[in-house]
């Protein structure tokens, strides 16, 4: 398939730059995979949904400030991950002010570019550790047009959120209150989203496109949980990831695990484990939109979009949920 199969047209006005005055107040728009039918809802209907044997698995993950701006405001670093305290590897703009041995300063604290990856990724050694509280910023998605403010630091996290590592939001759990969160049966898988799920593709045939890679962990007691149910719930493209990677690779039922994945799930995928599906609305020409075309069809999934948009639903990270069954 092509990267233009997948796109649609998105009036700017729908992208949510901020969020609903309480986080259950989304819509949520259900699609029924075996008769097509459509229907639009609001989030506090999901428990109509759920039935006996059900398991929601969400991720527990937890955002952190990585997006950092030298002293002078000349770079901006994204760090992706953190090697240690001293070692950091980050995306860097303008990126050709930081070539190996140029240094950066944030706050006290100087980093000196030691090597920059094919990718394009620098690793950075600081001279002490950063001041992350005072200088650290959440990265929120570029179509915000915005920089983070108070308010995002308890919004732009689900309330779950317990393990540390995440640059960006597993947003379909944005949704969640602790009272709602009572009344499902749920457990929790961790996959740190990464910096590349803000890449756009970038190829015309979506098979050639290189996924970027994430660390997860699957614990006993969900691997448990998920064997004894009889549907399987995943709480946004993260959970699924980490559910289909390791059905794909170690094959069912599921075992505790940890490491990397960077599972690309595009039409025709078969899904293994994942039998429903609440997730966000994503961008045009996206792997998730992608991951949701093969999951209910790209058809029906691009129909449901059109009808997004024409009932003004709220887009992206801020925006309204879709349950796919």
């Amino acid at each position: 398939m092509r990267t233009i199969d997948f796109d649609y047209h998105l009036p700017e006005e729908l992208i949510a730059d901020r969020p609903a005055p309480h986080r259950e107040d989304s819509r949520m728009l259900v699609v029924h995979r075996s008769t097509g039918l459509i229907e639009h809802r609001k989030f506090t209907d999901l428990l109509e949904y759920v039935r006996p044997g059900d398991e929601f698995v969400m991720n527990n993950t937890k955002v952190v400030p990585a997006r950092y701006f030298s002293n002078d405001g000349s770079i901006e670093l994204v760090r992706a991950s953190l090697h240690t305290d001293l070692l950091w590897k980050c995306l860097v703009r303008p990126g050709r002010k930081m070539k190996i041995g140029k240094t950066v300063s944030i706050g006290d604290a100087t980093g000196t570019v030691e090597s920059i990856d094919e990718e394009g990724y620098r690793l950075i050694r600081f001279d002490r550790p950063v001041d992350e509280t005072t200088y650290g910023r959440l990265a929120l998605p570029h179509y915000m047009n915005r920089e983070s403010d108070p308010e995002d630091r308890e919004r732009y996290q689900t309330v779950y959120a317990r393990h540390e590592g995440a640059i960006a939001a597993p947003t379909a759990g944005l949704h969640f209150t602790p009272e709602i969160l009572e009344q499902i049966p749920h457990s929790f898988v961790t996959l740190h989203v990464g910096v590349g799920t803000f890449r756009p593709v970038k190829v015309d045939r979506i098979e050639e496109h290189h996924m970027h890679t994430e660390s997860f962990v699957l614990p006993e007691e969900t691997a448990n949980r998920i064997a004894a149910a009889q549907r399987i719930v995943a709480v946004g493209t993260t959970s699924v990831r980490v559910l289909e990677h390791l059905a794909t690779r170690n094959g069912l039922p599921l075992a505790p695990a940890s490491g990397e994945t960077n599972i690309f799930i595009y039409p025709p995928y078969e899904y293994k484990i994942v039998d429903a599906l609440l997730t966000n609305f994503h961008l045009p020409q996206s792997t998730l939109l992608m991951l949701v075309s093969a999951f209910a069809g790209k058809d029906l999934v691009m129909e449901a979009y059109r009808q997004a948009v024409e009932q003004r639903y709220r887009f992206f990270s801020y925006g309204d949920c879709m349950l796919l069954l």
